[in-house]
């Protein structure tokens, strides 16, 4: 798959992210950054939709250079644990050509 694939996602915290401390919370995000930059990918937006969805509290977008990098990127996620912490669902793109 050739050119930029990008990454809608929503999602909400877990149970297990508010047993975390503010340092452990800090620290984690601190590793997913620092995993995305390593992948190649970016965030373009993050948008907090806790005022009108019980289930979903906030959204986004980011953007990674192919699918290797979306994929090296989930495969860190899956290392850090990160599902345990977040329910989220994602859906894959590419741009729309004219």
């Amino acid at each position: 798959m050739a050119g930029p694939v990008y990454k809608m996602f929503h999602a909400r915290m877990t149970e297990a992210w508010f047993q975390l401390s503010k340092e452990e919370r800090d620290a984690l995000f601190g590793k997913l950054e620092e995993a995305m930059k390593k992948a190649g990918g970016k965030s373009m937006i993050i948008c907090d939709s806790s005022w009108n969805s019980e289930k979903w509290w906030f959204w986004g977008v980011e953007e990674y250079p192919n699918i290797e990098a979306v994929q090296e990127y989930a495969h860190a996620l899956s290392e850090l644990d990160w599902l345990r912490y977040c329910d989220s669902e994602i859906l894959l793109g590419t741009a729309m050509q004219e």
